[in-house]
């Protein structure tokens, strides 16, 4: 390797860094960070150094760079643009074994500074030798999207507790293997889910009992999976879908998400399609009990949010009874996913003033709703579940005061490759459905924001679609690209 990787200790050391201006600002951040004493030789500094140097945050020296500048410093950054002045910092540097880095000149510099995840005092540091910093920078994104920002406090939790460890377990191996075992199961959990003093009693009395303590409790992650992108789970959704020992999932998540599941969780199917309901309620909610109970981690995945029409508050209302540990994890609903990449805008101030959600599901072949309320003007009415009963939707609508050119919406399986958005309205849209074979998961929108959808389109999942006039007799379609369909729940 190029480098070595170290990390140095600057509190109330002194460092040096030379230049005044935007890039050194970084570079005197970074080390006010770590509680260096910062001194900046330079004839002026820009409006935040300056303030800096007020407060007596830094120390300004107020002159161009001399040799002597760099005795007794721990650390030197050049950040000028002066090459002369950057290459004779380096030198002096060099000769004297003072660490230097100057700015974005590998060359010159005797080390680095890597681009960095702080969770402090966890930290996490990225290089590549100064030959891409970019790529460092995309890297570091995509690290930090799996480390939650609790990580750093659950690092000082653990640090304050290292000596009694070491007391109570003298063996370095055994000791390394508890702290394995107790990270990786409920202390860091608790902690994550915001359950801080929980998570303290619990590693105290790990310490306690030691390394011969073995958890039997489980616990039950009810997590919303979202409207069927991957890309739009939750950083927490994510890592509670690696740390599951048995999945329980729904119709609704879409094979993509549930690729991402632990890959030798136990995967139990309790979804619903119409008139085919693999497991009750009642039945998932017993279940969820028993695998707590026989100590596994549960992951309950459910598409979309878990209260938004997803019976999660009935299912955390079990295990509250049986006592059974629990976290929820919202989701983006299929409302607000399925409309943003149709290009609706739900809430438009132009054109609704209020927003409504609304089941479309079935009961004894009829809806019960109360559409005195649903049928008003100037708001937006979502319906989940409403394929089947979409005809009765349109027709009670109208009937209870809204016009039949009121607009209307279908979006077909929103935020994935298979998406398809057909527009028409209350009067032409169940024939647009039952023309284009549309099969669920979809949404109904209803509402006057449905007309920016022509103009606001963003998404375009297939290349072979087609579009007639908005709102003509036949309406308008979207056809994207044929793949296979995930069919619905009708929960």
């Amino acid at each position: 390797m190029d480098y070595f990787p170290i990390f140095m200790r600057l509190e109330g050391r002194s460092c040096l860094v030379v230049g005044g201006g935007g890039v050194a600002l970084r570079k005197v951040s970074l080390l006010r960070k770590a509680d260096a004493r910062v001194t900046v030789v330079s004839p002026e500094l820009c409006p935040q150094l300056e303030a800096l140097a007020k407060q007596g945050a830094i120390e300004h020296v107020a002159r161009d760079f001399q040799d002597d500048d760099v005795l007794d410093r721990v650390l030197v950054i050049a950040a000028t643009d002066h090459q002369a002045v950057n290459q004779r910092v380096s030198a002096l540097c060099m000769e004297r074994s003072i660490p230097v880095n100057v700015v974005d000149q590998p060359d010159l510099c005797g080390f680095i500074t890597p681009s960095m995840v702080d969770r402090s005092p966890l930290q996490v540091a990225i290089s590549t030798g100064g030959s891409s910093p970019v790529l460092a920078r995309l890297f570091r994104s995509r690290i930090e999207s799996f480390i939650p920002a609790a990580y750093g406090g659950l690092a000082a939790l653990v640090e304050g507790y290292r000596l009694q460890a070491k007391e109570r377990i003298p063996d370095p191996e055994l000791r390394r293997r508890f702290w394995e075992r107790l990270l990786e199961g409920p202390v860091t959990e608790l902690f994550l889910s915001g359950r801080e003093d929980a998570a303290r009693e619990a590693l105290e009395q790990a310490l306690e009992q030691g390394l011969d303590r073995r958890d039997t409790g489980g616990e039950v992650f009810l997590v919303g999976a979202g409207p069927g992108d991957p890309d739009l789970l939750t950083f927490r959704a994510l890592r509670l879908m690696q740390l599951a020992d048995v999945v329980v999932h729904d119709n609704l998540v879409s094979p993509a998400i549930l690729e991402l599941v632990r890959r030798d969780a136990e995967m139990i199917y309790a979804g619903k399609k119409r008139n085919q309901h693999t497991l009750p309620q009642e039945q998932i909610n017993q279940l969820l009990v028993r695998l707590a109970k026989e100590g596994k981690r549960v992951l309950r995945l459910k598409g979309g949010d878990p209260f938004i029409f997803g019976r999660g508050g009935e299912e955390i209302d079990t295990l509250m009874q049986e006592g059974i540990p629990f976290q929820v994890v919202p989701g983006i609903t299929a409302a607000a996913g399925c409309a943003s990449f149709a290009g609706i805008p739900l809430t438009h101030r132009d054109y609704s003033q209020a927003l409504v959600f609304a089941t479309g599901h079935l009961r004894d072949g009829t809806i019960d709703l109360n559409w005195d309320m649903l049928a008003q003007p100037r708001q937006t009415v979502v319906f989940y579940m409403g394929l089947v009963g979409l005809p009765i939707i349109c027709r009670e609508l109208t009937a209870h005061g809204l016009p039949a050119s009121t607009p209307a919406a279908l979006v077909e399986q929103g935020t994935t490759q298979n998406q398809r958005v057909l527009v028409g309205t209350l009067e032409t849209l169940p024939d647009i459905v039952q023309e284009h074979d549309v099969q669920p998961p979809t949404l109904i929108i209803v509402g006057e924001v449905v007309r920016l959808h022509e103009r606001l389109q963003w998404f375009q999942p297939g290349t072979d679609h087609t579009t007639e006039s908005l709102f003509s007799s036949r309406g308008q379609v979207e056809q994207q690209s044929a793949a296979p369909r995930v069919e619905a729940s009708h929960e």
